[in-house]
């Protein structure tokens, strides 16, 4: 199936090979994309007529750190493939839209995690995360705390948002398990005592 997809496909396709021995993996260019998902999908040949996934991947070392991962299957046939493209922070994605409209949810996603542009998505919004939220946060770089906190203020009855802030006594830690670090759980203390101290403690049985 690959060797066919790759032959059929001619200059769009970069690599094709099977990942852990069973999952097809077309390495695609980005501005080919949507000629040759339109190929998978209505050639006879391959019949991916749904798509399953979109999905993006950040690889901050590389010069095109984010990859869009699209995933297809065939209902016919039960095959399924997956095709990569790579891109920067910058350069647009053909969007997938015209051909699967459930893709515009994909993009938007992809689009609120990691800030990847797509071509030619007419609702590119943030889909997950806030109105006026600030940054992608699943890129490697964000940072865990954030930019910004939510709460709700009693005193003006409405949701605020306003910048993160930590107090020093929260970013010390000791990295000591607090089951490593107490010897003893609350309620347990008896069980260092020997059986008569106990038995002093508790009473006669009735």
């Amino acid at each position: 199936m690959g060797t066919t997809i790759a032959e059929a496909a001619g200059h769009a396709v970069v690599e094709v090979f099977v990942e852990r021995g069973a999952e097809l993996v077309v390495r695609a260019r980005r501005e080919s994309l949507v000629p040759l998902m339109a190929m998978l999908r209505d050639d006879p040949r391959f019949g991916f007529e749904q798509l399953m996934d979109l999905c993006g991947v950040d690889w901050p070392e590389r010069a095109e750190r984010f990859e869009v991962v699209c995933n297809l299957l065939s209902l016919a046939t039960n095959r399924r493939v997956r095709v990569v493209v790579s891109t920067d922070e910058a350069t647009p994605v053909p969007s997938l839209s015209g051909l699967w409209p459930v893709a515009t949810w994909y993009e938007r996603e992809a689009w609120d995690m990691y800030g990847i542009v797509f071509e030619n998505q007419p609702d590119l919004r943030r889909l997950l995360t806030d109105y006026g939220f600030e940054g992608h946060p699943l890129r490697k770089d964000f940072p865990l705390t954030g930019h910004v906190q939510v709460r709700y203020d009693e005193s003006r009855k409405q949701v605020v948002n306003e910048p993160v802030t930590l107090t020093q006594d929260f970013r010390t830690f000791d990295f000591l398990s607090p089951w490593e670090g107490m010897t003893t759980l609350p309620g347990d203390e008896k069980v260092h005592l020997t059986r008569a101290e106990r038995g002093q403690i508790e009473g006669p049985k009735a």
